[in-house]
């Protein structure tokens, strides 16, 4: 056993050199390859390949799963094509782009088909309109201004043709005007001018200490205001301060006019409410009434001064004596009036009197012309004697601003009790609907207005139909009435803060000067109150020559048979 060992020592001992270089490059060798074998471990863990296999180990050493490569694949195959997805914009390689011009091409062929129809039927209808027009003419002695609205109404269907072939070209808002531009810049419905310098008046200069007591039973506030304009040139005629009545006994004047007003523009004292001459009245200090001297009837039938014991009971009440009984100068019938001038008038009601009474003078037919002028026939100063209060006036211009603007046609489209009162005339004033929207369709095309203001009484199923039927052009034609009060609005702020508010007489009032103020003023035949926005209109001077009353020209298609 030595013996091998040292044998073994001797011949190591003997090859040291040899082996142990040998045994160097051996070393360097598998240095290099555990270096290498690094280097590609590290590469691999930069690359970004999925290795199912290295995460399968890991997550079986982690989670300590035991997953097959099928289950691997199968679990992780879904997040990677979700996250390819989310990482991936394909909008560009499926996307295909249309040539714009393929649409506008399209689009305008549409259009320019649409335009062709809607113009042959215009030329159609303006062929009708022109036959109709002819036959018409030949037949009848038409008036030059029948023949002049008949004109400019296809006039205006002409233009309405002319945009219907160029609608297809239009670009933006750009309105196609024409040669009638230039001499209808105006337009069909022109100012009437009233030839104020032609007026004949009469001054208007009382005694100061003799009075007229003004006596207005007959009817609704529409004519007692007509009859308070009778009574004020009745005392001028008289020389007589006008006493307006008290609202104990009639309306309620100083909520709807400014009496003050009326002094103003005659320069002196004139009329005086029925308070104020209680307060200065000399027989009432002294016998603590008011005493009428003389009340004259300027009607004796159907009863004398259209007064009855209701009547006389409200002016006792209001500590009103009248002396004597009551007397007529002459044989009058409110059913038919007579031609009156004003030397009759002065001679047969003049008194040395201090207070009388002259009653009821609405239906007086007294000095027509003079009555008729515009601004009445008494010389003052202002525009007209008669006409609402600033308070009114300034609610109604500015529910104008908020709702109506410059141009609007306004209707008066009395309804409520005018069947029956229209059908006891011949021939009859109330028109079927549809008939009375074909009437101011024809206005609307020929004003060419975007809104009509509606003063109605009519109720919301006959103004609903109104409504569905005022279409022009394929456009409906809104009618606006004055809303319930908000008091988000602030247009009607004024009546509100001064208690006026709710006031039939007000709101009425306020229809009438909304209506007095429109482009175009259509009416109801036989209505005081359209006669009393008609008065208004001629005085303030907004009367057009296309105001009328509604299907003036029209008997209605159908009528009733009396009861």
């Amino acid at each position: 056993m030595v013996k091998d060992s040292s044998s073994v020592s001797s011949s190591s001992s003997l090859s040291s050199p040899d082996e142990e270089s040998d045994l160097h490059n051996l070393l360097e060798e598998s240095d290099s390859q555990i270096d290498q074998f690094r280097v590609s471990d590290a590469a691999a863990e930069q690359r970004p390949t999925f290795d199912v296999e290295s995460l399968r180990s890991r997550l079986r050493r982690n989670l300590k799963l035991n997953l097959t490569k099928k289950q691997s694949i199968v679990i992780f195959l879904p997040i990677v094509i979700i996250l390819i997805y989310l990482s991936t914009d394909f909008s560009n390689y499926f996307s295909v782009r249309v040539p714009d011009s393929v649409f506008r091409s399209n689009t305008l062929t549409g259009r320019a088909h649409e335009s062709d129809l809607q113009a042959l039927y215009l030329l159609r209808k303006q062929e009708s309109d022109l036959f109709s027009i002819w036959n018409h003419t030949l037949s009848n002695l038409s008036t030059i201004e029948d023949v002049k609205s008949a004109v400019f109404r296809q006039i205006s269907l002409n233009r309405q043709i002319q945009n219907a072939l160029l609608s297809p070209h239009k670009t933006g808002n750009v309105e196609i005007g024409g040669s009638s531009d230039v001499y209808f810049a105006g337009g069909s419905c022109r100012k009437v001018d009233q030839k104020l310098n032609g007026r004949k008046t009469i001054q208007w200069k009382p005694r100061p200490d003799k009075f007229l007591f003004a006596i207005c039973l007959s009817g609704q506030m529409s004519n007692h205001l007509i009859c308070l304009e009778k009574h004020m040139f009745f005392a001028a005629l008289l020389k007589r301060v006008l006493v307006i009545p008290s609202h104990r006994f009639d309306y309620h004047y100083s909520r709807i006019i400014d009496i003050d007003r009326i002094n103003t523009c005659l320069g002196r004292n004139v009329v005086v409410s029925f308070e104020e001459f209680w307060k200065k009245d000399k027989n009432r200090k002294k016998h603590h009434h008011v005493h009428i001297n003389r009340f004259i009837c300027y009607f004796s039938k159907p009863e004398p001064c259209y007064v009855d014991k209701e009547h006389i009971t409200k002016l006792k009440a209001l500590g009103i004596t009248i002396g004597g009984k009551l007397d007529t100068p002459w044989e009058e019938d409110i059913a038919s009036p007579s031609n009156k001038t004003a030397e009759e008038v002065e001679t047969n009601f003049r008194s040395d009197d201090d207070l009388i009474a002259i009653g009821d003078v609405f239906y007086a037919n007294v000095e027509r012309e003079w009555v008729m002028q515009p601004g009445g026939p008494v010389a003052h100063k202002c525009r007209t004697l008669i006409e609402p209060n600033r308070l009114i006036l300034l609610t109604a211009q500015r529910f104008i601003q908020t709702f109506l603007g410059k141009n609007y046609i306004a209707l008066h489209f009395r309804r409520h009790g005018f069947l029956k009162f229209c059908n006891a005339k011949n021939p009859s004033c109330f028109y079927p609907i549809p008939q009375a929207a074909n009437c101011i369709t024809r206005l609307i095309e020929k004003v060419e207005a975007p809104v009509i203001y509606l003063s109605t009484d009519a109720a919301e199923s006959e103004t609903g139909l109104l409504q569905s039927l005022l279409i022009l052009n394929g456009k409906t034609v809104p009618l606006v009435k004055r809303p319930a009060r908000d008091s988000a609005e602030k247009w009607d702020a004024l009546l509100y803060r001064h208690g006026l508010e709710g006031d039939p007489q007000v709101e009425a009032m306020l229809d009438k000067t909304i209506c007095a103020m429109s482009s175009v003023f259509v009416g109801a035949s036989g209505s005081t109150f359209t006669e009393d926005i008609l008065r208004l209109r001629k005085d303030w001077g907004t009367a057009s020559e296309c105001d009328e009353y509604l299907c003036a020209n029209e008997h209605p298609n159908f009528v009733a048979d009396p009861e």
